[in-house]
């Protein structure tokens, strides 16, 4: 094997049935993983499991129930015949000013990206630690964002949970390793990718006041990114799944930015 190939690995990846989640979903897929997605838009997610082939799978998955984690870990490991990857990819975005911004919107974001992703990595952990059902280790990548590391406006909850997926997956990998569980945790920083959550953050972004158009606020993003574009859900696919593979197999509690430069 070589260290980008993932042949005979298992991978369940959290909201895989569109944007970056389906990207990374493919990615592994294209490495030799055999993929299972969780996604509540199971409609969706059959179609992308479908058309990668035979030895993938769909599993029902709301991230930010404690129950539906468990039944989807055994569901995915019994499907897959063990388990080697977690990608806890699943969010969501809501953009408002500080003074505007709604507690339900709040909490929302809070479920999902934070609660979801900690079950996700708790899940993971007790599946695949030595006793549990994989019992193999493995390789835990949860997603944050650029938004953790800079001051965007219009999106400061949205920033505020991936910059707690951040501190949560270095405790996570610290916790692995004093604990010998064989597991390594990562996550990485995407930047802004014209995915429809993306398009919509632009959008939001005039709709708030904060540019004279949905194009300006992507100007501004590419202005202040080195790379001088906009990223592209292979750029962070291929970031998940280089962390997934025997070439990342001493990079444990790191944050890898795939953002162009933009949050250095």
């Amino acid at each position: 094997m070589s260290a980008f190939d993932l042949t005979g690995r298992r991978a369940l990846v959290t909201g895989g049935a569109q944007g970056l989640g389906e990207g990374m979903a493919r990615a592994l897929a294209a490495a030799g993983a055999h993929v299972v997605i969780g996604d509540v838009q199971t409609d969706a997610a059959h179609t992308v499991a479908e058309s990668l082939g035979d030895g993938h799978g769909v599993v029902a998955l709301d991230v930010t129930d404690d129950a539906g984690w468990a039944t989807a870990i055994t569901e995915a490991t019994d499907r897959l015949g063990g388990l080697d990857v977690v990608v806890n990819n699943a969010g969501v975005e809501i953009s408002g000013l500080m003074t505007e911004i709604s507690a339900e919107d709040i909490r929302r974001q809070l479920d999902v990206n934070v609660l979801g992703t900690a079950l996700g990595i708790k899940h993971a952990l007790r599946v695949m630690r030595p006793g549990g059902a994989a019992g193999t280790g493995g390789a835990i990548i949860n997603v944050a964002s650029v938004a953790a590391t800079i001051a965007f406006p219009g999106i400061g909850i949205y920033s505020a949970t991936k910059s707690a997926i951040d501190r949560m997956t270095r405790v996570a990998a610290m916790e692995a390793g004093k604990l010998g569980y064989g597991v390594r945790v990562n996550c990485v920083y995407p930047g802004l990718v014209p995915t429809e959550m993306g398009a919509g953050l632009a959008n939001d972004m005039a709709e708030l006041g904060l540019f004279g158009s949905a194009e300006e606020a992507v100007e501004a993003v590419v202005d202040l990114t080195p790379s001088g574009r906009l990223g592209e859900v292979a750029d962070i696919a291929d970031a998940v799944t280089f962390l997934a593979t025997d070439a990342a197999r001493f990079v444990n509690g790191a944050g890898l930015p795939v953002d162009g430069g933009m949050g250095m």
